[in-house]
C-alpha cells in the first residue's frame, strides 16, 4: 500500500532519571504539532484519515549511530555537495517502503547546517539522515536514547525542526511542554497507532534547566500511564520504543526480561495496555519473544555504524548486524476488541562497512551465495533472534 505524508508529532514525557551508561564503541577510521493531546480528541486530519478497517503490516529497525566514518561515506555519496544517505540505506529501502507504518531509531542528535559534525563519543549528525529516512519510507523515528543530549536543548531542537521538515514523525523528546504530552501517531490500514519512546538515561547529561521534558526517562508507572492515556485518546495500536539492555550482551538482560514481563501484563479491562515493543541501545541483535501474548524486541541492533569497537577493544562484527521486525496486524473481530499480529517476521540486515551500504541479507545472499561473509552474518542474526524460543510462536525469517 502506499504510504501518505505526514506532518511531525512527539511523545516526550517527564520521567525519573535512570541509570546512565557509555554507548557504542566508535569506528576505527578517522512545526507543527499533530499528535493526539493526552487530555483531548484526535484532531480532524486523524479521525477523517482512519477509512475502513482492513489491517496493515509494520516494521521497526535499530539504531542509526552516525559514526565519523559513516558521514564521510554520506559526504563521498553527496559528490562534494553535503551529505547524501540515501544509498546507504538504498539496500532496505524495499522493505522499509512496503510497509504500510515503519519505525525507526534515530540515535543521535543533529548539528547545525555546515557542520562540524562529530561521531563518538559526543555525537552531531548532518541533518540530511532526515530526508534519507523518509525517502526510504520511514514513517516516525523514536528520539529518545542516551544521546539525545549529547548537545543538550540545541541539539533536540535542530533534530527535531529537522524531522519535522522531512515529514517525518518523531517521539521521545521534545522541544516545549506541550509537545511532550503528545505521542507521534500514524494512521494505517483503519487503524490509528500511537508510538511512545524512552531512555534508561543520558550518559549522565543532566536535563536542561527548566526543562524536565526534554527527554523520556524509563519509568514503567509512566510508561503505562502514558499508554493507558494514548489509547484514551483515541489510539488503537500502542507501540512503545524502548532503549535499554547492556551494550554488548546478545542475551536480554534482567531488567528487560523483567520490565518487559510487567509491561505487556499490564491490562485495562481485557484488553493490554501495549501492543509492541521495540527495543534498541544494545548494538548487538537480540531476542525476539512473545510475553503475555505481545510481542518484544529486546534489540534490534544497529542499523547504521561505523566498524564497532567492545569492551574488550576488539572489532566486533556484531556491532554491524541488526534486524528489521515485521508484523502483520489485522483488526479486532468485535468493537474495541484488540488488532492482534497474525503474521510476525523479522528481516537480518547488515552494515557492509567496506562498502559504506546497509544490506537486507535475505535478498543479498539470494543474489549473490557466494559471499560467505553475507551468510555468517544472516545465521548469526537468526540465532540471536531465535534464541527465546519466537519461532514455537510462529516467527518467521521474511525477505
Amino acid at each position: 500500500m502506499g504510504k501518505h505524508a505526514r506532518q511531525g508529532a512527539v511523545a516526550a514525557f517527564t520521567l525519573l532519571l535512570g541509570t546512565a551508561a557509555a554507548c557504542a564503541a566508535p569506528d576505527k577510521a578517522p512545526g507543527p504539532d499533530s499528535g493526539l493531546s493526552r487530555l483531548g480528541s484526535p484532531p480532524a486530519s486523524v479521525v477523517g484519515g482512519a477509512g475502513p478497517q482492513h489491517g496493515f503490516t509494520l516494521v521497526a529497525s535499530g539504531d542509526v549511530l552516525p559514526h565519523d566514518s559513516v558521514i564521510r561515506q554520506a559526504a563521498a555519496d553527496a559528490g562534494g555537495g553535503g551529505y547524501d544517505f540515501r544509498p546507504m540505506l538504498a539496500g532496505v529501502k524495499p522493505v522499509v517502503s512496503g510497509a504500510d507504518v515503519a519505525i525507526c531509531h534515530m540515535e543521535t542528535v543533529y548539528g547545525e547546517d555546515g557542520g562540524p559534525y562529530t561521531g563518538y563519543p559526543s555525537f552531531k549528525s548532518p541533518p540530511e539522515i532526515a530526508r534519507a529516512l523518509r525517502d526510504t519510507g520511514y514513517d516516525s523515528c523514536s528520539t529518545a536514547s542516551n544521546h539525545t543530549l549529547d548537545d543538550g536543548s540545541a541539539g533536540v531542537r535542530r533534530t527535531l525542526d529537522a524531522l519535522d521538515e522531512a515529514g517525518v514523525k518523531h517521539a521521545g523528546s521534545a522541544r516545549t511542554a506541550a509537545e511532550a504530552t503528545r505521542p507521534a501517531m500514524l494512521e494505517a490500514g483503519g487503524a490509528r497507532i500511537a508510538q511512545l519512546a524512552y531512555t534508561y538515561g543520558t550518559n549522565d547529561v543532566p536535563l536542561p534547566v527548566g526543562q524536565p521534558w526534554a527527554v523520556s526517562l524509563l519509568d514503567e508507572k509512566k510508561i503505562v500511564a502514558d499508554a493507558r492515556a494514548a489509547r484514551e485518546a483515541g489510539a488503537d495500536v500502542v507501540v512503545v520504543s524502548l532503549h535499554w539492555g547492556t551494550e554488548w550482551e546478545t542475551p536480554p538482560d534482567e531488567q528487560q526480561i523483567s520490565l518487559g514481563r510487567r509491561l505487556t501484563a499490564s491490562r485495562t479491562g481485557d484488553r493490554p495496555d501495549i501492543d509492541l515493543i521495540v527495543g534498541t541501545h544494545a548494538h548487538v541483535p537480540q531476542a525476539y519473544e512473545k510475553v503475555n501474548g505481545t510481542w518484544v524486541i529486546y534489540g534490534m541492533g544497529d542499523q547504521i555504524a561505523g566498524s564497532m569497537v567492545n569492551y574488550a577493544d576488539q572489532n566486533d562484527p556484531r556491532g554491524n548486524q541488526g534486524s528489521i521486525g515485521r508484523f502483520t496486524f489485522a483488526p479486532p473481530s468485535s468493537d474495541g476488541g484488540r488488532w492482534t499480529v497474525k503474521k510476525a517476521e523479522f528481516i537480518p540486515e547488515w552494515m557492509d562497512t567496506d562498502a559504506g551500504r546497509v544490506v537486507s541479507l535475505p535478498e543479498a545472499t539470494r543474489e549473490d551465495p557466494g559471499r560467505g561473509d553475507y551468510r555468517e552474518a544472516r545465521e548469526a542474526i537468526r540465532t540471536a533472534v531465535l534464541s527465546r524460543g519466537a519461532e514455537k510462536d510462529g516467527l518467521t525469517m521474511g525477505r
